[in-house]
């Protein structure tokens, strides 16, 4: 039953990725973002590793779509219909493609991997702890750096959706 569960989450967060990729419209590749994300946190379910789960429904699936579909909101989304792809962004897309399944396909071949040795069981309490410990230690630099990075998205976005500007009736008008 579990292999029956584990095909039918990765199928759907394949398919759903894939429809992201493939949407022409912003809101719609947001919502097959949000299906994407979902299915991965059912993933770290049949995994259970249950906080990952959580965190990835709160934090991804919930703040960062929320932020993405604000930012589509902000920009004009009728413009960017009428954009068209480049025969070189297709072919691009279409070797990267190609790379990344010879990749896989030459992953599975080998037969280099294997399966992994068991771990020993450990409470999510002391699971919890060490994620927390290494997130606010070993790698709190690019924890902070990722936020700036969003941040200063979120300003440009913010810049670029201005319409130029407005004259307000306090100010004189100049001849």
């Amino acid at each position: 039953m579990e292999d029956i569960l584990f095909y039918i989450f990765a199928a759907g967060t394949l398919l759903s990725a894939f429809l992201m990729v493939a949407s022409r419209n912003p809101v719609n590749s947001a919502m097959f973002l949000i299906v994407s994300f979902v299915g991965i946190a059912a993933l770290f379910v049949m995994l259970e590793s249950y906080f990952l789960a959580v965190i990835q429904v709160l934090v991804y699936a919930g703040a960062v779509v929320v932020l993405f579909l604000f930012i589509i909101m902000l920009l004009d989304v009728e413009d960017s219909d009428k954009i068209r792809p480049k025969i070189f962004t297709i072919v691009a897309g279409g070797l990267a493609f190609a790379l990344l399944a010879i990749g896989v396909l030459g992953l599975f071949a080998s037969g280099a991997g294997g399966p992994e040795p068991e771990l020993p069981m450990r409470t999510a309490a002391s699971l919890s702890r060490n994620f927390g410990y290494q997130l606010f230690t070993k790698y709190m630099l690019p924890f902070q750096m990722i936020g700036f990075l969003l941040l200063a998205a979120m300003v440009g976005v913010i810049y670029i959706s201005k319409k130029g500007p407005t004259a307000s009736s306090d100010e004189p008008e100049k001849e």
